[in-house]
């Protein structure tokens, strides 16, 4: 594949969207219409381990005390929330391209908070030391288009961190997260939050399915111009992608 070519992280799923063109408006307004109950969904998703897991990942990405972090895809700010236990609450920015989200986010957070897509990040250039993207990378529209956004975003020596769910490579632990993702998580979502929830968390499972291996991240992240790319893998299926602008 060229390095100029687009580069989505999954094809175009017809049972939620019929072309590109209507994956951004589908995934803004799914969003939209499931911020009031995100965080209840998350905890049937997370059984209780996120809080732990991001601010792990966190440290490990790099981030350090009076650090700047832009969290893009922010949503409630799950990850912005466990990044101020490391920096300044202040020097974190929570950017999102859904508003009922950034609502939600405001709500809990005294972040400053943008609304604004992944891919046109209105942050000037090398302005923040962290980016985190915390399980969104599936909902954009072109991985190297992103990437090269946040490369640039970065000081020079900045570090990125994106955390994910991937397909698993052992058949049995991916059944079992097919089984809970794919059929337990969007019941429960539907009977403890919303239908449309239901439906959120059913796309969600798709887009894990769906989604390019983690060789092609790795990949496009080098090939955009990070540095020390690597990957960090937990219990199979939990992915922390990370690399660093050089100097």
């Amino acid at each position: 594949m060229s390095e100029r070519s687009p580069c989505p992280p999954h094809p175009v799923l017809p049972d939620y969207y019929l072309t590109k063109g209507e994956h951004r408006q589908f995934v803004r307004s799914i969003f939209d219409r499931t911020a009031c109950y995100y965080d209840r969904i998350n905890s049937v998703f997370s059984l209780g381990s996120g809080k732990w897991y991001r601010r792990w990942m966190l440290r490990m990405a790099g981030l350090r005390a009076g650090q700047t972090l832009l969290d893009v895809a922010t949503g409630t700010g799950l990850v912005a929330r466990e990044a101020a236990t490391i920096t300044d609450m202040s020097n974190i920015i929570g950017l999102d391209m859904s508003a009922g989200m950034l609502r939600q986010c405001r709500s809990k957070l005294p972040i400053q908070a943008v609304l604004a897509d992944a891919q046109l990040l209105p942050i000037a250039p090398a302005s923040v030391d962290m980016l985190s993207m915390g399980y969104a990378l599936r909902h954009v529209q072109d991985l190297r288009a992103t990437f090269s956004g946040y490369l640039k975003a970065l000081k020079p020596g900045g570090h990125v961190l994106i955390l994910e769910i991937g397909r698993a490579d052992n058949r049995i632990v991916q059944f079992l997260l097919r089984f809970y993702l794919g059929r337990v998580v969007p019941l429960l979502s539907g009977v403890a939050a919303s239908q449309e929830s239901r439906t959120l968390m059913a796309y969600y499972w798709d887009t894990i399915e769906e989604c390019v291996p983690p060789a092609r991240i790795l990949d496009t992240l080098q090939s955009v111009g990070f540095s020390n790319v690597r990957k960090h893998t937990s219990f199979g299926v939990f992915h922390a992608y990370m690399g660093e602008r050089p100097l």
